[in-house]
C-alpha cells in the first residue's frame, strides 16, 4: 500500500507522520487490513530515523489504529475504520425540540438588507486588536466571576447611566455571551414549566423560540402605534418580553404612557418584565424615552443590553441589569451553564470604553447609519406601496404593504419579509429592511430591485 506522507518543518516529526496517517485512516483513504510499508521503507524515504517512524507506529498500535503482525508487517486494525460521522443513535429530543426550527447562516447578496448586522468596516479593529493582544501578554488565568470582569461591569454602569439613564452600579450588571444568553438565564431562574410568557407580535422570534424550549406557553400580545397592548396581555402572565426603545420589527418606540402602563400591570399582577434594548445606541432624532428600568420603583424590570449591534456580532458579549431580589439566582444560573465568559475579551471591552472609543465609534457609526436610513425612508416615502412605519432609531426600519401584495424573490437581494415575525394570526404584510450591511452606494440600486420584486 502506497502511503503520502510529507514532512513540513523541523516540528515533531514523528507526531507529524502520525497526525497524517491517522487523517488517512479516518478520511478512508487507509482501509480495514491495508498495510503499511515498513518503517525502514517509509524513514528512507522521509529521510528521517527508523526510530522516528516506529514513535508513530507504536502509538498508532497504542490507540487502536494499527496492529503489527509478526513476521507479516503493519496493518490497518479492523476496528479503526470508523469515519468521521458519530452513529446516527436512538435518543430523541424533547417534542419541543422538533417543534423549533434551526436557524441556518446567510448567503451573500450583492443588496443585503437583512436585519440586525452592522457594518464590519465601521469597526476600528486596529484599536481592538491592540487591547485584545494587551490583555493576551498579561495572561489572566484560572476561573473568573460568574458575573464577568469587575473593569468592565464598571464600564458598562458608567456608559448606559450616562447614555440611556439606567440605573445601576457594578454589582448590579451580569455579563453574558450576547442579549441571547441573558434571555436564557431570566427564563431559567423565572419560568416554570407550562407558565404563561407574554411577547410581542410581531416580535422576536429567538426569544418567542427561547421561551418555548423552556417550557413556557408563549403568548403573543399585539403591538399598535404606542406599543404592546397592555389591556391584551394575558392575567396569567409573569413575565413579559419587550423592546420599548426601538420595537422589534416595526421600530416604534413605546409612548411614556404606555410604558407607565405596563409597569403598573405588572405591580398588579406581581409579574417581571424583561426590557430588551438591543440598538438603541444608534439614534438619529429626539431624546430617547427614560427606559423602563428607570421608571420601575418596585425591582420588577431585568434591562438587557447587547454589543453585537454597537461593534460585532462575533463577539457575543451582552449584558443584564438585574433587580437584588434575582441577582444570586442569575449568577448561580450563569455559573451552572457556562461558569464564566471570556475575560480577555470582557478586559479588553472595558478599557475600549473607559479609553472614549465606544463612544467614538457609536458617533461615527450613527452618522452613517443616519445617512442609510434617511435615504431608504425617503426613497419608500416615495412609492405610494410602501407605508413606512415611523422609527428614528437602530439599524433597520419597516414599511406595511397592502393586502395582497408580496416580495418575489429576485437575484442579488436579500430583503426580510414582516410576515416572518408574526407567530399569530393574521400576519402583518410588509418587508423590514436593515441598512447595516449595506453600502450607502448600494441602497438606490437595491431599492429599486426591491420595488421591481413586489408583485400581486
Amino acid at each position: 500500500m502506497d502511503v503520502h506522507v510529507s514532512l513540513e518543518g523541523r516540528g515533531d516529526l514523528a507526531a507529524q507522520i502520525y497526525r497524517q496517517l491517522l487523517d488517512a485512516i479516518l478520511d478512508g483513504r487507509l482501509r480495514s487490513g491495508d498495510r503499511l510499508p515498513p518503517t525502514r521503507e517509509l524513514a528512507a524515504r522521509l529521510d528521517v530515523s527508523r526510530n522516528t517512524v516506529g514513535v508513530a507506529y507504536d502509538r498508532l498500535v497504542a490507540d487502536g489504529f494499527l496492529v503489527g503482525r509478526a513476521g507479516a508487517g503493519t496493518f490497518v486494525a479492523a476496528s479503526a475504520v470508523r469515519g468521521r460521522s458519530a452513529p446516527r443513535g436512538v435518543v430523541e429530543p424533547r417534542a419541543v425540540w422538533r417543534s423549533i426550527p434551526e436557524m441556518t447562516g446567510p448567503d451573500s447578496a450583492v443588496y443585503d438588507f437583512r436585519v440586525g448586522t452592522p457594518d464590519p468596516a465601521l469597526f476600528p479593529v486596529a484599536a481592538w486588536r491592540r487591547l485584545v493582544a494587551r490583555e493576551l501578554r498579561v495572561g489572566t488565568v484560572g476561573y473568573a466571576d460568574p458575573s464577568g470582569f469587575l473593569a468592565l461591569r464598571e464600564a458598562i454602569a458608567r456608559h448606559i447611566g450616562i447614555s440611556r439613564s439606567v440605573r445601576a452600579g457594578a454589582d448590579d450588571v451580569i455579563i453574558t455571551h450576547g442579549a441571547q444568553q441573558a434571555l436564557d438565564l431570566i427564563g431559567r431562574v423565572l419560568i416554570e414549566p407550562g407558565a404563561t410568557v407574554a411577547v410581542e407580535e410581531p416580535g422576536y422570534p429567538p426569544a418567542r423560540r427561547l421561551f418555548q424550549s423552556l417550557g413556557a406557553r408563549v403568548a403573543g400580545v399585539p403591538v399598535d402605534a404606542e406599543g404592546i397592548d397592555v389591556s391584551a396581555i394575558p392575567r396569567s402572565a409573569r413575565l413579559v418580553y419587550v423592546t420599548p426603545s426601538h420595537q422589534f420589527p416595526l421600530g416604534t418606540p413605546m409612548s411614556l404612557a404606555r410604558r407607565a402602563a405596563l409597569l403598573a400591570w405588572a405591580e398588579r399582577r406581581r409579574a417581571a418584565v424583561i426590557e430588551d434594548d438591543y440598538d438603541s445606541e444608534f439614534r438619529f432624532a429626539d431624546r430617547p424615552l427614560e427606559p423602563l428600568q428607570s421608571l420601575d420603583r418596585a425591582g420588577r424590570v431585568i434591562y438587557v443590553g447587547s454589543f453585537s449591534k454597537t461593534l460585532l456580532p462575533m463577539l457575543r458579549l451582552g449584558f443584564l441589569i438585574a433587580p437584588a431580589s434575582l441577582r444570586p439566582a442569575l449568577r448561580v444560573a450563569k455559573q451552572v451553564t457556562d461558569w464564566h465568559g471570556d475575560v480577555p475579551t470582557q478586559a479588553a471591552l472595558a478599557r475600549f470604553i473607559d479609553e472614549g472609543l465606544l463612544a467614538r465609534h457609536i458617533r461615527k457609526a450613527g452618522r452613517e447609519y443616519a445617512a442609510r436610513h434617511a435615504l431608504i425612508a425617503d426613497t419608500l416615502a416615495r412609492d405610494p406601496r410602501f407605508q413606512l412605519v415611523p422609527s428614528a432609531a437602530g439599524l433597520h426600519l419597516c414599511a406595511r404593504l397592502p393586502s395582497g401584495f408580496q416580495v418575489r424573490p429576485a437575484a442579488g437581494l436579500a430583503v426580510e419579509r414582516l410576515e416572518s415575525y408574526s407567530s399569530e394570526p393574521p400576519p402583518q404584510h410588509g418587508v423590514v429592511i436593515g441598512y447595516g450591511a449595506i453600502p450607502l452606494s448600494h441602497i438606490p440600486a437595491g431599492l429599486s430591485l426591491l420595488a421591481e420584486s413586489l408583485v400581486r
